[in-house]
């Protein structure tokens, strides 16, 4: 077993999930299936562990963001300093409409944590699908598949 090569894909794997396979492997670069399996189990675990802590506690974080606000807006009044009116439709809030309804629960699972990273992929599925039971498991399993896809094209190019 290669702590180091564990621990750096651990550590990797809780933040940037796409190129952490890549990384860990150039990084110590031995060949054999049984550095593949460390890194996809490392990558994996790492990944999971991030999503879970970011996912149950973006409920937290929202909340907790919508109540700061809240108490600007009221000191803002007490103060008497004038409030802009925000824009509710922006082009962000276009795109994010836009993104929801061409891609889905699906697509949003897959590519929010691959892309983004695995706390703001993980904060975005929570916050547009988290009502549904099914987000979380789907995380999981789009993660574990991806990382196992990047390490069959590891070995594939070996």
């Amino acid at each position: 077993m290669n702590w180091a090569l564990i621990s750096t894909g651990f550590g990797l794997g809780t933040v940037k999930f796409l190129i952490v396979h890549w990384t860990a492997y150039a990084a110590f670069d031995y060949e054999g299936f049984e550095t593949l399996t460390e890194i996809f189990l490392s990558a994996t675990a790492g990944a999971w562990f991030s999503m879970s802590i970011c996912f149950f506690s973006s409920g937290y974080l929202m909340d907790r963001a919508a109540a700061k606000r809240e108490r600007q807006r009221l000191t803002a009044i007490e103060k008497g300093i004038p409030l802009k009116r925000k824009k509710t439709f922006t082009r962000t809030n276009k795109l994010i409409v836009w993104i929801k309804r061409s891609i889905g629960i699906y697509g949003v699972t897959i590519l929010a944590p691959l892309f983004l990273s695995i706390p703001i992929g993980s904060i975005i599925c929570a916050k547009f699908y988290g009502h549904h039971k099914k987000t979380f498991p789907l995380m999981l399993l789009f993660t574990a598949s991806y990382s196992a896809l990047m390490c069959l094209i590891i070995f594939a190019t070996q």
